[in-house]
């Protein structure tokens, strides 16, 4: 694959060019029109005492007026696809230098009663989240967000695959957030693919047929007057008559425009999305899966919604006020419109559902994919079924600067239990968040910040943030027993969980505290668990010699000319040098 930042810097120079040649041909297609119109009202102005010759002229001057606008409008929509497709690698180099904390955090999706979501730093200011999301469309964003909460440790594989298929083309996926970007959409897809399951059409074929006749009529009637067969004055109230017919149902169509106009952006931009799907030719299963739920007895999903698409800008013609009286005098135009919208809703009704979450699957999947290509060195783990949980050599925290950030091996087997200890600041918590991360984004299918990796499935349940609540009137203490019995009757009745945890019992005295910790570690073991305990208590590392499931590691510290060193590599063994009265010291607080 290629240099990702070579990649981007290559991107923003032919898309700024691109963009720049675009500009000089809408100014063209300006000059265009322009000249078009001045003809036309001239042509009209010498012409006028022939009305027939005036109105050729019109008709004529018109269209070609409407097919420069047109090309105009489609060369518009390109300029801007590449100065979004300019914005998104600009994007992409400024979060690669770490700039990212001024983007959509995710804070609303931190839940206390989650497995891990709000110990991990997974959401939040400067989380993970923030820093992988690229989703566009409201339910992807919430589809990728259900990925890192899911805890499923089933089809591993089968997403790796998926994921290392989309980093594979960073141009499509780009070009897929440039064109969701394209389209505001006010109404999520629920709220609409509710009311398409629960509306009742109300216009019968028959009444599909009479808007065919009135129509053919109308032109009779017109043709008629013109040569002066009949008074011009029937052709008027003929039209009184179309719009009779069209009142008849007004309410009714109404209520079709109102729900189909709140629907026609989001149609719109869904169309462009599967389209860019259904052209793309996918290799891995789990993709390939999801292009086979669009296709609809060999229609594109995507002309499908297209062709809605237009039905609805029909419809929305009613908006004008010449459209409105001489569109449904003459032709019945709303009544059919919103038999085509029926016909339509018919259908494909119970379709859409399908479509739409194939839509946000890919949405989500491309913030994958992307992260993916921005960290080529990581590494996929290796699915096994082995004794080992995880065997991780040269492993880091994912969000920590490369040239910073210092690597450790990690050997830990099923039904192991380690404790750590280890200085204030010496890396014990962004440890556990590091092992914590390396779980997630294993099970979600992503390469990981590894070396290279070994991993057994497992599903992940930490400890590490309990706080106080005021509106459940409930002390940090009872917060923190109310976590610790949930991850007890957890693993009670599934153990294949990998607990994390941090200090806990901090909400009672140290003897007890001791007590406590020992005593529930004791009962961890006794369940078959898997995982990591953090603590500052050393007599808890005794542990060890009684329980063969449990081993000592340790964060070290070292104080060498007055001055603190940390060397932030997991070790084997405890740790045998605290720094909370050296740092009271060096701060002049003692």
């Amino acid at each position: 694959m290629q240099n990702p930042t070579e990649f981007y810097n290559n991107q923003l120079e032919k898309h700024k060019a691109k963009a720049k040649q675009l500009f000089k041909t809408l100014s063209l297609f300006s000059l265009f029109r322009l000249t078009v119109f001045v003809l036309t009202v001239a042509g009209i102005y010498f012409t006028f005492n022939q009305w027939q010759v005036a109105a050729v002229i019109a008709v004529v001057g018109v269209a070609i007026f409407l097919y420069l606008l047109s090309k105009y409008t489609d060369l518009k929509a390109e300029r801007a696809r590449y100065k979004r497709l300019v914005k998104i690698n600009e994007t992409e180099l400024q979060i690669a230098s770490g700039d990212f904390h001024n983007r959509a955090d995710g804070s609303e999706y931190q839940n206390s009663k989650h497995f891990y979501s709000l110990d991990i730093d997974l959401f939040g200011k400067g989380s993970f989240f923030q820093f992988i999301n690229r989703t566009t469309i409201k339910e992807g964003t919430q589809k990728l967000v259900n990925t890192l909460l899911s805890n499923e440790i089933t089809d591993i594989p089968k997403r790796q695959d998926a994921i290392k298929e989309l980093a594979e083309t960073p141009e499509w996926y780009q070009n897929y957030t440039a064109v969701a970007q394209g389209v505001t959409v006010e109404h999520s897809a629920s709220r609409i693919i509710s009311w398409l399951k629960d509306y009742k059409p109300f216009l019968s074929k028959t009444w599909f047929l009479i808007t065919i006749v009135f129509s053919l009529m109308s032109l009779v009637i017109f043709g008629l007057a013109v040569v002066e067969m009949i008074p011009i004055a029937y052709f008027g109230y003929w039209l009184l008559l179309g719009l009779g017919l069209t009142g008849h149902f007004l309410k009714r169509i109404n209520n079709v425009s109102l729900h189909t106009s709140k629907a026609k952006e989001t149609f719109r931009q869904y169309a462009q999305l599967l389209s860019a799907i259904e052209n793309t030719t996918f290799k891995s299963e789990l993709l390939k899966e999801q292009q086979h739920k669009i296709e609809s007895d060999g229609k594109k999903a995507s002309e499908i919604f297209s062709k809605f698409s237009k039905h609805i800008d029909a419809l929305d013609n009613r908006n004008n006020l010449i459209s409105a009286i001489f569109g449904n005098g003459y032709f019945l135009w709303d009544i059919r419109q919103t038999y085509y919208i029926e016909q339509w809703i018919n259908t494909y009704a119970h379709k859409i559902e399908d479509w739409f979450e194939v839509v946000t699957f890919f949405d989500a999947y491309n913030s994958l994919g992307n992260y993916a290509f921005n960290h080529q060195d990581f590494s996929y783990p290796k699915i096994l079924d082995s004794e080992h949980t995880i065997f991780a050599k040269d492993l880091g925290h994912p969000l920590l600067n490369s040239a910073k950030r210092v690597d450790s091996d990690l050997n830990l087997q099923q039904e192991q239990f380690f404790i750590v200890t280890g200085a204030n600041m010496a890396g014990k918590s962004t440890f556990l968040r590091t092992v914590a991360l390396h779980i997630v984004m294993a099970n979600v299918g992503l390469p990981v910040c590894a070396k290279e990796s070994t991993y057994k499935p497992i599903k992940l349940i930490t400890s590490m943030r309990t706080t106080d609540s005021l509106t459940d009137d409930s002390s940090y203490f009872f917060s923190e027993l109310t976590r610790l019995k949930f991850v007890v009757d957890t693993i009670e009745k599934d153990n294949n969980y990998f607990i994390i945890l941090d200090e806990i019992l901090k909400g009672t005295n140290s003897t007890d505290k001791a007590i406590g910790s020992r005593k529930f570690v004791e009962k961890l073991v006794k369940l078959n668990a898997t995982g990591i305990i953090a603590t500052h208590d050393l007599s808890l590392t005794e542990i060890e010699s009684e329980l063969e499931a449990v081993k000592n590691y340790f964060f070290d510290a070292k104080i060498v000319n007055d001055e603190l060193f940390f060397d932030y590599k997991l070790k084997q063994g405890v740790c045998q040098n605290m720094n909370a009265s050296f740092l009271l010291k060096k701060m002049e607080i003692v």
